[in-house]
């Protein structure tokens, strides 16, 4: 009977979701799905310097916006929790001893102090830096010296010398590493908590972790767990370390580059669909078969496989993600779409907190009026703006349309209609504009473009009959006479 295929993703709890972890976290999930297998979301939190308290909920919130969901994790609990490594010191001691009385581990006495010297002399004498062992063998006399002046040991993993530490990873294929260049590392800091390092092989061990998918920044450690792993005599799991992602220049991303949105409650915040982030994330650095590249969840599952998962770095395009956006909005429920702009359309000043069942059919109006168009939900306020301003600007070129001789006569035969208007529908503005027509002998651009230049400022935009629709009836007639 094979085993229960298990996949984890196990970030720090140190902030908002970022998009690799989003990256790493779907991918997970997807191969989880597919396989019919457990996802687990567990929190890496015992280095308590980087400890955001909200961390945790953050990452949670952004991975259920998103629409991934998992089987085991802080809030579901599970067969194999605690789900925070600061919960689970009790359950890596027995480890410890194992590999101290193994010989595979050992107490080093040396302070910072000690390790800041040893490492400048290295860099002035040209070495890599790297713990020279000093530790390694201490005698009985030594130990007891270092006791009595009170230090408290850290605890080493000892590296086998001369060693070449091999594996196959899903993505990179087959990867060396030389144990001489590694030197003995810290698994267990003087304050009794684990490094990352050595509590990460252990939780995967115990939750019976099948696959690791991580960064390649995680690459380096490998090596580390895989001997740690053999000298306690665990099996080891296989390995899939993901490409970076790169900024639009292709350019190592950082925390800093405002070029990039990089974190999903931002997306959130700026009413991006869910729907369309998941499909977006998933393409960085996965091809899928065919030239398709628009997915429901669903097919997303069907589809996904690592073999398909890139070595070269994936590049974040904000354009591709803007694009793609826009066709799911352009496919979705007004309504839906209405419930995202609304609070930036309030935000910004635009509306009242509170809405009259007028006004919310007004804005309903507003942004299906849009939708075509919108790539996101906040671009509704900038995109709207003349719905919301006392006096109309016009350019160079609206200026000179309405300098024509034509645009007097149009405008004050549309005014006439306006003001004798008993109702201010689309179907009614469409009769209104076609009674113009018939009165002035105008038409097409003459028509059309000088009425819409006259009570927007633009050239061009969506319907002009909603357009006049949702202005209004008091707000047309006004710009019309004070342009007249």
């Amino acid at each position: 009977m094979m085993a229960e295929f298990r996949v984890r993703y196990a970030p720090s709890p140190t902030g908002h979701l970022h998009i690799g972890g989003a990256r790493t976290a779907l991918f997970d999930y997807l191969i989880a799905r597919k396989q019919g297998g457990k996802f687990i979301v567990r929190f890496e939190d015992t280095d308590q310097t980087r400890h955001v308290e909200s961390g945790v909920d953050s990452q949670l919130n952004g991975l259920k916006w998103l629409g991934v969901d998992w089987d085991e994790s802080v809030d579901i609990g599970g067969p194999y929790g605690p789900y925070r490594q600061t919960e689970r010191l009790h359950l890596y001691q027995p480890f410890v001893d194992q590999l101290l009385e193994s010989g595979h581990a050992y107490r080093c006495y040396c302070s910072e102090a000690d390790l800041e010297k040893e490492r400048a002399e290295q860099e002035a004498a040209g070495q890599m830096p790297m713990y020279s062992g000093r530790c390694r063998h201490l005698t009985p006399e030594q130990i007891q010296a270092f006791e009595a002046e009170g230090r408290k040991p850290s605890i080493r993993f000892r590296v086998p010398e001369n060693r070449v530490i091999a594996f196959e990873d899903r993505i990179r294929e087959h990867v060396e590493f030389e144990s001489n260049g590694i030197g003995d590392f810290i698994i267990v800091r003087p304050d009794g908590i684990p490094t990352y390092n050595f509590a990460v092989i252990l939780d995967d061990h115990l939750m019976k972790i099948s696959l690791v998918i991580r960064g390649e920044e995680h690459l380096t450690n490998t090596p580390r767990q895989i001997m740690m792993y053999e000298a306690l005599g665990l099996p080891v799991p296989e390995f899939a370390h993901l490409a970076l992602i790169l900024n639009p220049d292709r350019k190592k991303m950082s925390k800093r580059d405002e070029s990039i949105i990089q974190f999903i409650e931002q997306y959130k915040e700026l009413g991006y669909l869910p729907e369309a982030v998941m499909n977006f994330i998933a393409l960085l650095g996965w091809s899928p078969k065919g030239e398709e590249e628009i997915f429901t969840k669903e097919e997303l599952i069907e589809q996904f496989d690592l073999d398909r998962v890139s070595k070269s770095p994936a590049v974040f395009d904000m354009d591709k993600l803007n694009w793609m956006n826009n066709l799911y909005i352009k496919k979705a429920d007004t309504a839906r779409i209405a419930k995202l702009a609304l609070p930036h359309l309030q935000k910004a000043g635009k509306l009242p907190e509170t809405l009259s069942p007028e006004q919310e059919q007004w804005v309903h109006e507003l942004v299906g009026l849009y939708q075509e168009q919108l790539r996101y939900a906040a671009e509704i306020v900038p995109l709207s703006e003349l719905f919301f301003r006392e006096d109309v600007s016009y350019d160079d070129e609206a200026k000179a349309m309405l300098a024509e001789e034509h645009a007097p006569i149009v405008l004050g035969s549309f005014l006439k209609q306006v003001e004798a208007a008993t109702e201010f529908t689309v179907d009614a503005l469409k009769a209104m504009i076609k009674a113009v027509q018939t009165e002035t002998g105008y038409k097409g651009k003459q028509l059309f473009m000088t009425i819409r230049v006259a009570l927007t400022g633009q050239m061009h935009g969506p319907d002009l009959n909603m357009t006049l629709h949702l202005l209004g009836k008091e707000t047309v007639a006004g710009r019309i006479k004070k342009l007249l």
